[in-house]
C-alpha cells in the first residue's frame, strides 16, 4: 500500500520540512560505522560575514551530489563545514559599526574591539550557514568549525612554531605590497593587476657641478619625493661617464647618485631609472645591491609624511597634482606621454596598493614547494581540468616568500614576543616566551608580544587536518584525512590549494586529498561574471523561492561540465524545474496505481513483458553509467543520464505503455506491470536524489519501502541478472516504429488523436514477430487502430523505413487533399525565387570568372538542391490529384 502524492508539487513546502527532518535525525552525520570505509569532504570555508551568492550555489550543489553518492554507496561519508573569520573583510564590517555609532577601534582600544567584533560575529556572522541549508546541503553541522575557534588557534600556533623552529618562517625589513585603506601589507597572490591607461612623465634631473640634466621617465612622479638616486644600464654607452656622479634630486634639492645596474630597460623611457627603494620592489632590490639610501614618504594610509618637505599632508594623488604643478612652473617637466600599465590593487577593497618598506614576517615558500609539485607531477593529486596543473606548476616553480603578517587586529595574533633588545621568542604564550627569556638571558624579563596577526590564508591552509582535530590525534583525524576531493574555483588555486598541498605535506607527510575539482565561474548570458555592481547577480534565495532548490541544483549540475563555466539565465533553471514537475507527476501516478498492489507477491522473470525486460535492462545500464560517472567526478554526464532515464524512458515509454496494464485491470498482467513501475520508480528516485534531494525523498516516502530515509537507502549497483541486451535491441526497434509512424503523421499533418492504419512490409520474422505481439504498444502510443503486413499499399501514403522493416500510412482519407497542395504550391513558388537567385550567379559572366573553384561549386550544389525539392513537391501533388 503506498500513499499518494498532493496534486501540485509544491517545492518550498517540502524542501523546508525534509532539512529540518533531516538535520534533527542527524542523517548528514559521519557515523564512525567500522565496517564502512570513510570518505571526506572539506568545505571551502565561506567568509563569516558573506551572503549567499550563485557561485557558493555552484560550489555547493557540486559538493553535496558527491558526498550524497558516496553516502549511498556504502561510505561513512563526512562532509566537514565550517567558517572563515576574514581577517580583513570582519574588521571592516565592524569599524563601519563602529564609526556609525560615533567612535573608532582606537578609542575604544584592542581588548574591547575583539569583544565587540566576536559579538559581531555571533549576532550577524555566519548568516551563509543559515542560507545554505535553504539549498539542501548535507554537511555534518555537528562537527561546524570556525578558524578562530579554539581546536583551530592551537593548531595554527602549533604550525607558526614548527616552520619557526624549521628557520622557514622570518622577520625582516622588505618591501611588501600595503594597502592604504585596510593599513595592511598583503601578499602577492592579493593583488588584483589591471590594465589602465595612464601617462609617463619625463623631468629633468640636474647633474652636480654642471649645466647638463638627464631626463627621467616615471608613472609616479609623487615618488620622486623619496628619491635616493637614478640607475642606469652599465652596457649603455650614452651615460658610462655618469656613473658614480650625483644629480640634484628636483623640488626637494637633494644630492642623490648615479648606479649603474643591468636592471634598467636601456629602450624604456630615456634609459635612466629613478630610484625609489622604499616604495618600488624593483628599485628595493637595485638598493640592496648598488648600496643606496631607503627613505620612507608615505604614511600608512598614503599620505605624504615628513620626509615628502612641503608637500606632507598631502594624499599621494593630491602631491602628484602639486608636485607637477610645481615642475612645470620650474621648466622641469619636459614631456608627459598617454601610457597603459599594469596597476595593483587590493584583492579585498580595489584600493590601489602602494609598495612600502616595513618589517614583517615572512614563511620561505621554494622548500615547501618542492614537494607539493612533485604529488601532482606524479598523479598522487589529480587537478581537473588538467590545464590548471600547467598554472600551478608554473606558480610554484617562481614562488615569492609569502607575507604573512597583517596590520589588523582581528585575527591569529602572531605567537611571537619580544625583549626590550629586540630578542624575539616564538611560543604558545607569554608564560613559555617568559621561560625561554629566562633560559638566554638567566633573569626574569619582561617582554612585549606581537601586535601584528597572520594573514587568514595562514589558517585556511591548516584546514583539510585542522578541522579534524589536529594537534590532537583525534579519530575522525585516523578515520577521514587525508581528506577525499576538494572542490573549488580556480580563482583560489595559489591562495588556497597549493598552501594546503604544502602545508600538509609539511606537518602530516600525506596529501591533503586526491582530487582537486576546479569549477567553473557562473556568468550572465554575455558571459559577464555575476556582481552586485553589474546588476546581473539575482539573490539565490529568491531564486529558490520561485522554483525550488532542487531545480536549481539540478540545473546547475545538468550543464557543469569541469571547469567550465555556466552563462545562467532564469531558462536554465527553468528546465530542472520543468523536470522537476515530471518527475511528480509520473510518481503520483505509480502511486495512484500502487493502491491495490501486494508487496510479497512473487514475481518471476518469466512473467515480463517485452517492456518490462527492456526497461530493468535500461535500469541496470543506466545505474552502472551513473556509478562510473560519479567515480570519474562527471556529475553532469551522470545527470545527463538520471535525466533521459526518468524522463524518456521510464516516463515517456514504460509509463505510457503500463497505463493499458494498470487502469481498470486486475489479476496477474496489472501485478507485474505494478512491480516493475513501483521498482523503477524507487532505483530512478535514489539515483536522481544527489541532483534533487527533497522532490525524491518526499516521493520515496510515499513507497513504504520500510526504511528511514532515501539519503542512506543504497544508491542503485547493475545488477546483471536483470540485463538483457536482446530485450534493449527488440524495445528499441519498436520505439523506432513508433517513432517512424509519430514522424509520419507530423509531415502529413495528421493529428495524434486520430485513429490509423499501418501497413508493415519485411522479410525479416523477428521483426515481424515483435510487431505482431505488440500490438497494444503500438495502439497506445502511435494510435494505430490495425495494421497489416505485405498487402497492396496504396498511391497516397507516408512512409518510413525502420532497420528492414517498410512502414506505410495510408493517407487518402486522413487529409485535406486541397489544402496540402495549396502549402506545396506555395513552398514551389518560394524555393522558384531562391533557385532563380542562384542560378543568376551561375549565369552571370563576371562572377563565374572572379569567383573561386569552391564557391561555384558550392552555389552548383545549392542548385541542384534546390531543383529535387521542386521535383519532390510536384510528385507529392501529382499524388494529391491522383
Amino acid at each position: 500500500m503506498s500513499e499518494e502524492l498532493n496534486k501540485t508539487y509544491s517545492p518550498n513546502e517540502i524542501e523546508d520540512k525534509w532539512y529540518k527532518i533531516w538535520e534533527e535525525n542527524g542523517y548528514f552525520n559521519a557515523q564512525h560505522n567500522a565496517e564502512k570505509p570513510g570518505y571526506s569532504i572539506a568545505i571551502p570555508p565561506p567568509n563569516v560575514t558573506g551572503i549567499l551568492h550563485m557561485g557558493h550555489m555552484l560550489n555547493n550543489s557540486i559538493q553535496d551530489a558527491i558526498i550524497r553518492f558516496k553516502r549511498m554507496s556504502g561510505f561513512d561519508a563526512l562532509w566537514i563545514p565550517g567558517m572563515d573569520h576574514a581577517g580583513i573583510a570582519t574588521q571592516n564590517k565592524v569599524e563601519r559599526m563602529l564609526k556609525e555609532e560615533g567612535t573608532s577601534k582606537e578609542e575604544i582600544g584592542y581588548d574591547e574591539f575583539l569583544r565587540r567584533t566576536w559579538e559581531w560575529k555571533e549576532k550577524h556572522g555566519g548568516l551563509i550557514t543559515k542560507q545554505l541549508r535553504k539549498l539542501g546541503v548535507s554537511l555534518d553541522w555537528s562537527r561546524e568549525r570556525f578558524t578562530m575557534d579554539e581546536g583551530l588557534s592551537d593548531a595554527v600556533k602549533e604550525v607558526f612554531i614548527k616552520l619557526y623552529n624549521d628557520g622557514l618562517i622570518y622577520r625582516g625589513e622588505y618591501i611588501v605590497n600595503w594597502c592604504p585603506f585596510d593599513k595592511t601589507a598583503l601578499a602577492d597572490d592579493e593583488v588584483d593587476h589591471t590594465d589602465e591607461n595612464g601617462k609617463i612623465w619625463e623631468i629633468k634631473y640636474k647633474i652636480k657641478d654642471s649645466d647638463d640634466y638627464v631626463i627621467i621617465a616615471t608613472t609616479r612622479p609623487e615618488t620622486m619625493l623619496g628619491d635616493t638616486g637614478v640607475a642606469v644600464n652599465p652596457n649603455d654607452e650614452r651615460y658610462k661617464d655618469l656613473v658614480g656622479k650625483k644629480v640634484i634630486l628636483p623640488l626637494m634639492n637633494r644630492e642623490i647618485p648615479v648606479v649603474a645596474d643591468e636592471y634598467v630597460d636601456m629602450e624604456f623611457g630615456t634609459g635612466v631609472v629613478k630610484m625609489t627603494p622604499s616604495h618600488d620592489p624593483n628599485d628595493f632590490e637595485v638598493a640592496k645591491r648598488t648600496g643606496l639610501e631607503f627613505i620612507n614618504i608615505f604614511t600608512e594610509d598614503a599620505h605624504v609624511n615628513s620626509n615628502g618637505g612641503k608637500y606632507e599632508g598631502l594624499d599621494r594623488y593630491e602631491a602628484r597634482d602639486a608636485i607637477l604643478a610645481d615642475l612645470e612652473k620650474e621648466g622641469l617637466l619636459v614631456g608627459v606621454k598617454e601610457h597603459n600599465h599594469a596597476v595593483g590593487h587590493c584583492y579585498r577593497c580595489n584600493s590601489v596598493i602602494e609598495p612600502r618598506v616595513s618589517t614583517q614576517w615572512f614563511v620561505k615558500m621554494k622548500p615547501l614547494a618542492k614537494r607539493a609539485l612533485e604529488v601532482v607531477k606524479n598523479g598522487q593529486i589529480k587537478i581537473t581540468p588538467q590545464r590548471w596543473e600547467k598554472v600551478y606548476y608554473n606558480w610554484l616553480e617562481n614562488i615569492r616568500d609569502w607575507t604573512i603578517s597583517r596590520q589588523i587586529w582581528w585575527g591569529h595574533r602572531i605567537p611571537a614576543y619580544y625583549a626590550q633588545d629586540g630578542t624575539v621568542f616564538v611560543a604558545k604564550n607569554l608564560e613559555d616566551a617568559k621561560k625561554q627569556a629566562k633560559e638566554k638571558f638567566g633573569v626574569e624579563t619582561e617582554l612585549t608580544e606581537e601586535k601584528d596577526v597572520l594573514d587568514t590564508w595562514f589558517s585556511s591552509a591548516l584546514w583539510p587536518f585542522s578541522t579534524l582535530g589536529w594537534p590532537k590525534e583525534t579519530e575522525d583525524l585516523k578515520k577521514f584525512f587525508p581528506t577525499d576531493a576538494l572542490v573549488t574555483g580556480a580563482d583560489i588555486l595559489f591562495f588556497w590549494v597549493a598552501r594546503m598541498v604544502m602545508m600538509s605535506l609539511y606537518i602530516k607527510d600525506e596529501i591533503p586529498f586526491s582530487y582537486v575539482y576546479l569549477h567553473g565561474i557562473i556568468r550572465d548570458e554575455l558571459g559577464r561574471k555575476m556582481s552586485k555592481s553589474l546588476g546581473n547577480s539575482p539573490d539565490p534565495l529568491d531564486l529558490i523561492a520561485k522554483y525550488g532548490a532542487d531545480a536549481i541544483r539540478f540545473s546547475f549540475l545538468y550543464n557543469t561540465s569541469q571547469g567550465q563555466d555556466i552563462h545562467f539565465s532564469e531558462k536554465l533553471i527553468e528546465m530542472g524545474s520543468t523536470f522537476a514537475n515530471k518527475v511528480w507527476n509520473a510518481s503520483r501516478f505509480v502511486l495512484s496505481n500502487l493502491e491495490d498492489f501486494d508487496s510479497n507477491a512473487k514475481i518471476d522473470s518469466s512473467e515480463f513483458k517485452l517492456e518490462d525486460r527492456w526497461i530493468l535492462s535500461k535500469l541496470q545500464n543506466t545505474a552502472r553509467q551513473v556509478n562510473e560517472s560519479f567515480e570519474k567526478y562527471e556529475l553532469d554526464t551522470a545527470a545527463k543520464l538520471a535525466y533521459e532515464f526518468f524522463r524518456g524512458n521510464f516516463c515517456d515509454w514504460y509509463v505510457e505503455i503500463a497505463k493499458t496494464r494498470v487502469y481498470g485491470q486486475e489479476g496477474r498482467d496489472k501485478t507485474v506491470a505494478q512491480y516493475v513501475l513501483k521498482t523503477v520508480l524507487d532505483k530512478g528516485l535514489k539515483m536522481l536524489h544527489p541532483f534533487m534531494p527533497f522532490i525524491t525523498e518526499e516521493i520515496w516516502q510515499k513507497l513504504d519501502l520500510g526504511e528511514e530515509t532515501i539519503m542512506l537507502s543504497d544508491f542503485p549497483k547493475e545488477e546483471k541478472e536483470f540485463v538483457n541486451l536482446e530485450a534493449e535491441k527488440e524495445f528499441d526497434f519498436l520505439k523506432e516504429i513508433v517513432n517512424a509512424i509519430r514522424n509520419i503523421r507530423g509531415e502529413a499533418n495528421v493529428s495524434p488523436a486520430k485513429k490509423i492504419e499501418v501497413i508493415f512490409k519485411t522479410v525479416n520474422d523477428a521483426e515481424k514477430n515483435i510487431l505482431q505481439h505488440n500490438a497494444k504498444i503500438l495502439d497506445k502510443l502511435a494510435n494505430v487502430e490495425k495494421y497489416e503486413f505485405n498487402t497492396e499499399i496504396p498511391k497516397l501514403v507516408g512512409f518510413k523505413l525502420v532497420e528492414t522493416t517498410e512502414i506505410y500510412v495510408p493517407l487518402n482519407d486522413l487529409i485535406d487533399k486541397e489544402k496540402e497542395i495549396d502549402k506545396l504550391t506555395k513552398n514551389i513558388e518560394k524555393t522558384e525565387k531562391e533557385l532563380n537567385k542562384v542560378l543568376g550567379k551561375l549565369s552571370n559572366e563576371k562572377f563565374l570568372s572572379k569567383a573561386p573553384k569552391e564557391v561555384i561549386d558550392k552555389e552548383k550544389g545549392i542548385k541542384e538542391e534546390l531543383e529535387n525539392k521542386i521535383a519532390k513537391f510536384k510528385e507529392s501533388i501529382n499524388l494529391y490529384k491522383n
